[in-house]
């Protein structure tokens, strides 16, 4: 990936209560063993290491940094406040660039929508606290209001809003009559609600902006760009073409600017986002209307 030209490189998320289980299965099959063959003890460590897992990832990140000359980025994934700032800090001293904040709870029907905003900016506040290295928080999409939320996390010190996240949803599967934890590699119609909602941030905060999901060729990463995100991230195309697959997508859109005449980033990025002095409800909803007046008069209208 640093060969083909990628910027940086965002890590798999590192899944807190993963390590919990990793460790209490361990302490069990110490006591286990202790109460049929006290003998084999001499075979485990003296003491159960809790950080085994939280240890492969630092060392794979270790191994990252030091092979390669572009950022590397740790993603966390936590459950507990301690969780969130000691898996942190840990990640920063392994030298982490930045640290991405995937912040997902199982849903929870009691809970009320302003409890799961604060629980995100109590998060992010924890861990901006803990750490002094760049802190982006990865959003999810179902937020009652997304770019309200947004400007909170960027007044809370995010340095970076990562949209949207996309989460297990589950399948159901009709004649085994089981749920399936399928995961599905992302497809670029996902992308319209992120690039709406980056074009309508874009300016209004300080945070820069970082698009994920539905990056499946360059053009793809032109509509970002143009919406106004900072960076744009992939990672399914990669997954289906390989990672030789990031020069080719850099490649078009190096042969996309140059067709369009551009040859700075930084006049693609945000063309077309919303104007900072625009309404944004009246924007919207005037490309709503536009859109809905284009279809009928196309396909949809006999007259």
């Amino acid at each position: 990936l640093a060969d083909g030209g990628v910027g940086a490189i965002v890590m798999f998320s590192l899944f807190e209560e993963q390590l919990r289980e990793e460790a209490a299965r361990a302490i069990r099959l110490v006591e286990e063993t202790a109460e049929s063959f006290p003998e084999a003890l001499d075979y485990f460590p003296s003491v159960v290491d809790e950080d085994g897992g939280p240890r492969r990832y630092l060392v794979l990140l270790e191994r990252a940094m030091a092979s390669i000359d572009i950022p590397v980025i740790a993603s966390l994934n936590g459950v507990t406040p301690e969780g969130w700032t000691e898996y942190a800090r840990a990640l920063q001293d392994a030298g982490a660039a930045a640290i991405e904040l995937n912040i997902y709870y199982l849903p929870d029907v009691a809970m009320s929508g302003r409890e799961v905003e604060q629980r995100h900016i109590d998060v992010l506040e924890r861990v901006r606290a803990a750490v002094t290295v760049p802190v982006a928080v990865k959003l999810g999409p179902f937020f009652s209001s997304p770019g309200e939320m947004a400007l909170r996390l960027d007044e809370a010190g995010a340095d970076a809003l990562v949209l949207f996240n996309r989460f297990l949803q589950p399948d159901i599967d009709p004649e085994q009559l089981v749920v399936l934890p399928r995961v599905n590699l992302s497809s670029p119609v996902v992308a319209r609600a992120a690039r709406t909602w980056i074009a309508l941030l874009r300016g209004k905060v300080r945070a820069s902006l970082a698009a994920t999901s539905g990056v499946e060729v360059a053009a793809d990463m032109a509509r970002y760009l143009l919406a106004g995100a900072d960076v744009v991230m992939s990672t399914s195309a990669l997954l289906r073409h390989g990672p030789g697959y990031a020069a080719e997508l850099l490649d078009g859109l190096t042969a996309w600017m140059s067709r369009k005449g551009f040859d700075d980033l930084a006049r693609v990025r945000g063309l077309l986002a919303v104007p900072a002095e625009t309404d944004p409800a009246a924007y919207e909803r005037a490309g709503y209307v536009s859109a809905m007046r284009a279809a009928n008069a196309g396909a949809y209208n006999p007259w």
